[in-house]
């Protein structure tokens, strides 16, 4: 390094010898931006990829366990996903029965998702404490944001668990408006 400013210096491209250390951190910049593009590619294994920010992976769905789970097949893998951000009645909880509207939110969801290509978008915490990589879900033929769909039809409320907060206030909104407007369980259990 000192060589190289030594001979910078000799040839006059610099004003001075301290001016020349701003080449290697430039450099190194630009190689963190580069690296982070990479992850951001879609290339990496459980990772997301549609919206806003967060790693990112897509994949085809092989089977919708629930309302908010889904399996998805990414680089050959399968991969168990849950929902960020959103919770619906319950369906396969074992020892309890299933709880009021489960089987019409499963429906919806298999609707939306069954046998679809879909992008998965991770938020600060990748996986929950089962196991599970937890994302943002979107189609990939229109790019619908499955998570908000769900809440905005009254299939799902918010189910805000920090750090992964991303869409936590659009999540609210869209409940508070299907409550309002008697969507879906809003309108057909008791809360």
């Amino acid at each position: 390094m000192k060589e190289l400013q030594r001979r910078v210096h000799a040839a006059g491209a610099a004003r001075s010898v301290s001016e020349v250390p701003r080449l290697p951190a430039l450099i190194a910049l630009l190689l963190a931006i580069a690296a982070g593009a990479a992850v951001g590619s879609g290339a990496v294994p459980g990772g997301g990829g549609g919206g806003e920010g967060g790693e990112r992976s897509s994949g085809r769905v092989a089977r919708v366990v629930d309302g908010d789970t889904i399996h998805v097949v990414v680089g050959g893998r399968d991969e168990t996903v849950r929902y960020i951000g959103v919770d619906t009645p319950e369906t396969k909880e074992p020892g309890s029965p299933v709880e009021c509207f489960g089987h019409a939110a499963s429906r919806e969801n298999e609707r939306l998702v069954a046998g679809e290509r879909v992008r998965l978008v991770r938020d600060a915490e990748a996986r929950d404490r089962y196991g599970r990589l937890l994302a943002y879900v979107y189609r990939v033929r229109d790019g619908r944001f499955v998570n908000a769909e769900l809440v905005r039809r009254g299939f799902a409320e918010p189910l805000t668990i920090p750090p992964n907060v991303r869409f936590a206030e659009r999540f609210a909104r869209l409940a508070r408006k299907a409550s309002a407007q008697g969507r879906g369980l809003w309108a057909r259990c008791e809360r």
